[in-house]
């Protein structure tokens, strides 16, 4: 355990992700075959993948009682240091002692791991009791990250990709950064991957496929302008609505059915008419499907707009909920079905598999999303008007002999929305990084606008893009400030890039999608500044909605994406494009 926090303390102290890489490497290098999965879920902050929910479930006052307990210091002083210091693993590492029991890291996960899973009567004073026993082992630096880790907060700047560069640099083969993505992005499992790779090596890898009960990452769309532009990259293909609702993956293993958002979150117990309508519609006995869950009024059939959807995502009063807001998931892709994988077959392929397996009959949940096969620019957009008369968001269009490419953006989908001659074609979905204080009418709600980032994968940071001070109601503004309080953090995040400084810092968490009415270079941003004086910025911002909890930081906008919208506004392009192609 002392060399997983050292190497903890080292990625703390650089800002340079070449060195996070090299301290990660060789802390993944050390680690033996028992213990490297869970070495990368505890770089990660957490017991177990995101899509197996393991909370521990301790709020910081009974934190400081077992700190307390541990190190004899009063509960109040170990209060007044945590109000003092704001870090709870600061103050651990203030009161406990420099050298430890020597504790192993599989002995302190299995601990870490039994106070996470105690439940039932008298479990908060038993997880107390234990973590207190835990800490009393523990050097002061250990400590500190241990306490980290249990409150959600190890906040040490190492994102999804740089953990894959590190395993490829503990194998000392940079070549198989790609084996080890993909296995991530079909498993969603960055523990899983080190396993693989330490036991079987890039055979293993290599031969690693998906399986029901672990979400595949979803593959996504890239943005164009018109049906002229799409048909010229990808001519004939299938066009489908744009619903505006929240992605839904279903998995089916026998009777047992499980649902996952975009954001590799378990939310099965959210929809159980998705849950119980599986059984009923699919025929395979073992599947995984791809939809959009979108509410509806079953009066007229009228979908309802996102705000209100996104309210089924709340996990209480469930009943009431699918009464009041009942939906329907109108499924689009088959990734796996009795055995047979179909990520690597062609979408037409793919769409056959799905007609045959699904029985959506009328007033069924689970519903085929229609689809038009067309090279007709006129028939495109005719149906693009059909659905957004219809109250949808627009259409994506799919290369039909495309794969599914789990993990990434590509041209092979391309998303096509209404939008207005004044605004971007898109919203661009922000990271929220921090907030300024109000002034004026805001100063009574202590929060006067927000920083925006975006991601850029490459680097594995959120570089900042727009300073957003409108599109929230007073409420929301309240609301806004007391949820990034509970995220702020003293400094800069490790992983935020950002010439402007708010007043509040804010880990990178939440995400909130923003409508801009066109993109312009600012030196006072970062998104895409790749050495320049200047970055990109969205002008005049606004927030759409609310924060969208079906998607992760790294699920934000990214930089090239930001370029994209750009070059569309402009009516540039980034390659020679093919006459129009006649059906």
């Amino acid at each position: 355990m002392a060399a997983l926090a050292a190497a903890f303390q080292a990625l703390e102290q650089t800002r340079r992700r070449g060195e996070m890489v090299a301290v990660l490497g060789r802390l993944l290098a050390s680690a033996d075959m028992q213990e490297i999965a869970r070495v990368v879920y505890l770089c990660q902050g957490r017991l177990r993948p995101p899509f197996e929910p393991l909370e521990f479930g301790l709020q910081a006052t009974l934190m400081s009682r077992a700190l307390a307990e541990a190190t004899g210091c009063p509960l109040e002083e170990v209060q007044a240091r945590y109000q003092r210091l704001g870090d709870l693993g600061t103050v651990a590492g203030e009161l406990l002692p420099p050298v430890g029991a020597g504790l192993r890291v599989l002995e302190v996960y299995d601990r870490l791991y039994a106070i996470a899973a105690l439940s039932g009567s008298g479990a908060q004073g038993g997880k107390v009791a234990r973590l207190a026993e835990l800490l009393r082992q523990l050097s002061a630096l250990e400590g500190r990250y241990t306490l980290r880790i249990v409150q959600g907060q190890l906040r040490l700047g190492v994102g999804d990709a740089t953990i894959l560069d590190a395993l490829a640099a503990s194998a000392g083969d940079p070549g198989l950064r790609a084996l080890l993505e993909r296995c991530y992005n079909l498993g969603s499992d960055l523990g899983l991957a080190a396993q693989l790779l330490r036991e079987q090596g890039a055979e293993g890898l290599r031969r690693f496929s998906v399986c029901p009960g672990r979400p595949v990452r979803p593959a996504l769309a890239q943005r164009l302008t018109s049906p002229e532009e799409v048909l010229r990259r990808i001519g004939r293909c299938q066009v489908e609505p744009k619903y505006d609702g929240f992605r839904l993956q279903v998995h089916r293993l026998g009777d047992t059915v499980r649902l996952f958002s975009r954001s590799l979150e378990d939310v099965s117990g959210q929809f159980p008419e998705v849950a119980q309508a599986v059984p009923r519609q699919l025929q395979a006995r073992e599947a995984i499907l791809e939809g959009e869950a979108v509410g509806y009024l079953p009066e007229t059939g009228e979908f309802l707009p996102f705000q209100v959807t996104s309210q089924r995502r709340r996990k209480h009063n469930i009943a009431a909920m699918q009464e009041t807001i009942p939906l329907r998931l109108f499924v689009f892709d088959l990734l796996y079905a009795d055995g047979e994988a179909y990520l690597e077959c062609p979408l037409s392929v793919r769409r056959e598999a799905l007609e045959r397996c699904l029985r959506a009959t009328e007033g069924e949940t689970l519903c085929l999303s229609p689809a038009l096969v067309t090279a007709d620019a006129a028939r495109f957009q005719e149906f693009f008007d059909e659905m957004v008369a219809e109250g949808l968001e627009g259409v994506v269009a799919k290369r039909l002999d495309s794969p599914y490419t789990a993990g990434a953006r590509s041209y092979n989908w391309i998303k096509l929305k209404r939008g207005y001659r004044a605004e971007l074609a898109d919203t661009v979905d922000c990271v929220l990084v921090g907030y300024l204080l109000g002034r004026g009418q805001r100063a009574r709600f202590g929060i006067g606008s927000l920083l925006g980032a975006v991601y850029n994968p490459e680097r594995d940071r959120f570089e900042t893009v727009a300073k957003i001070g409108s599109g929230l109601s007073d409420e929301g503004w309240r609301r806004m400030k007391e949820a990034l309080d509970a995220v702020a953090v003293p400094h800069r995040p490790a992983r935020v890039e950002s010439v402007l400084v708010p007043d509040v810092w804010c880990e990178p968490r939440y995400v909130v999608a923003v409508q801009a009415d066109e993109i312009t270079r600012s030196p006072q941003h970062t998104a895409g500044r790749d050495g320049s004086a200047t970055g990109y910025a969205l002008r005049f911002p606004r927030v759409v909605g609310w924060i969208r909890e079906d998607k992760r930081p790294e699920d934000a906008t990214t930089v090239g994406e930001i370029l994209d919208l750009f070059r569309l506004r402009r009516h540039e392009t980034t390659r020679p494009e093919p006459p129009l192609p006649v059906e």
